[in-house]
């Protein structure tokens, strides 16, 4: 940093995904020159555009947590402030037990705080095991838990299986009784400490979001697709003097003797005073391990799970749908889909672009379940046509399909993770002019990579209150509705 606050360092950002393509936005604004490595041949990671039967649409992720300033801020600072859309509909269903079931209220992430907040969705068994937890005695969450065990232990097994899992598996294709409570779920893991019961708990969570309550949309999509972000950034990074080579691995990480850092790129050597490594954590750790053995090893036990989208077009004349934007599958009723979002009905701007079409998706895929993904895609398709059917009744020809997988596309975070995270971080830091960002840390969302990268160029600059911040507090992911 210059004595008149401006920074001139020239700074190396490995990883070209959105947490990559933000650090590299705030660095500029800060008048460091930028170059951004990125091994795949296009910008954005998990986070791509693309179109069906001449609609454009998202293949990745589809929307962003708005109730959190920072990815809605970045769109805003790229340009795409006019393009921002709320959901045109955001009442999802259930399909359990048979049925298209209206998704409840009254809970945070599938807890309630009263039984009957269930009514509907659970047994009478399941309700009453519900209305015990107000009788057992407290269960203490030390440093940390698994949600799905937690909830089950006092709520019963029913409430993990009907409604904790599916939106759990929404945010992270993961196992509920696996993902880690207090980085899932960290309102509710710091609620939990604070109550005996679980249920109250959630409801003292309910009054006080009740007293200083949110204005605006929960979630937020772009016109054109969410996919467009990373795009406008790209260009604004461009666009202020910044450097991107796609097709670029970056490898070699060497520190100076002098100081600064090296780094291969291709058949380039690049010198840098400092680097911000935003990748997926494999990638990370094969980076890091010369210079940072503890961090890269850390980063090797990151696990990740494997899913695939499958987007179908119909004609919307022979394809009747019920209402709302979609629903959730319980891995417990033991259908192949674990989501379907009718992507047309929830977001106005792809009905608009051709109304004679109907486009849903579908997602397949969880942590450990490898054997669906084995299918090519037209197993994946049909297996996707035979669960709407039996789900919604539509039995209609699509126009057109799409398989877009996501091969060790979301990094799972089980009991512990905060820990392993901040273990990361203690040795990086012991490195100057070195930080890291992405989803393997914070959080999974656009939100959660968007402030993780923030504070990463933060920490390059001396300033450790957002890093620490993360570090103990994440960044919730919430579902989105359904088929996110």
């Amino acid at each position: 940093m210059s004595a008149t606050g401006t920074d001139t360092r020239q700074v190396v950002v490995v990883g070209g995904g959105i947490a990559g393509l933000a650090a590299a936005h705030r660095l500029l604004e800060r008048g460091a020159r930028v170059t951004v490595l990125e091994a795949a041949d296009r910008v954005g990671g998990k986070l791509l555009p693309g179109e069906i039967a001449g609609v454009r649409v998202d293949l990745g992720a589809e929307s962003m947590l708005a109730r959190r300033p920072e990815a809605v801020g970045l769109a805003r600072e790229v340009g795409l402030a006019d393009r921002l859309r709320p959901p045109a509909t955001a009442t999802a269903s259930l399909w359990t037990r048979g049925a298209l079931r209206p998704m409840p209220k009254g809970h945070v992430m599938g807890v309630p705080g009263t039984a009957a907040a269930l009514a509907g969705i659970l047994s009478a068994e399941g309700l009453a095991r519900i209305e015990r937890d107000a009788e057992l005695p407290r269960t203490e969450v030390g440093d940390d838990v698994a949600v799905g065990a937690y909830v089950a232990e006092r709520l019963g097994r029913e409430v993990v299986d009907r409604l904790v899992e599916p939106l759990l598996g929404g945010v992270y294709a993961g196992d509920a009784h696996r993902i880690s409570m207090r980085s899932a779920v960290p309102q509710l893991f710091e609620a939990a400490r604070a109550h005996t019961s679980l249920t109250e708990a959630v409801r003292a969570l309910q009054d006080r979001a009740a007293r200083t309550p949110a204005t605006g949309p929960v979630f937020l999509g772009i016109e054109g697709g969410v996919g467009t972000l990373p795009l406008a950034v790209a260009a604004s990074v461009r666009a202020r003097g910044g450097e991107i080579l796609t097709g670029t691995p970056a490898s070699g990480l060497r520190r100076n003797p002098e100081g600064g850092w090296r780094l291969l790129a291709g058949d380039r050597v690049l010198h840098a005073d400092a680097v911000v490594v935003a990748t997926p954590a494999p990638a990370a750790a094969a980076l890091l391990e010369t210079e940072s053995p503890g961090a890269a090893a850390e980063l090797r036990t990151v696990e990740y799970a494997s899913m695939a989208l499958i987007t179908l077009a119909y004609r919307r004349a022979g394809a009747a749908l019920p209402e709302g934007s979609g629903f959730l599958v319980p891995p417990v009723d033991g259908h192949t889909i674990k989501a379907s979002t009718f992507a047309s009905r929830k977001w106005g701007w792809i009905a608009e672009e051709d109304p004679d079409v109907l486009v849903l998706r579908t997602s397949v895929g969880r942590y450990g379940e490898t054997e669906i993904l084995d299918r090519d895609d037209a197993g994946l398709v049909d297996l996707s046509r035979r669960d709407l059917r039996a789900a919604t009744g539509l039995d209609a020809v699509p126009l057109r399909t799409r398989v877009t997988r996501w091969d060790g596309g979301l990094p799972q975070y089980p009991v512990g993770h905060h820990a392993r995270v901040a273990r990361i971080r203690d040795h990086v830091a012991r490195l100057p002019g070195l930080a890291v960002c992405g989803a393997a840390y914070d959080g999974v969302g656009i939100p959660a990579c968007v402030a993780s990268a923030n504070a990463a160029v933060d920490q390059l600059a001396g300033d450790l209150a957002a890093v620490r911040e993360l570090t103990a507090h994440p960044v919730r992911s919430l579902h989105g509705g359904a088929g996110e």
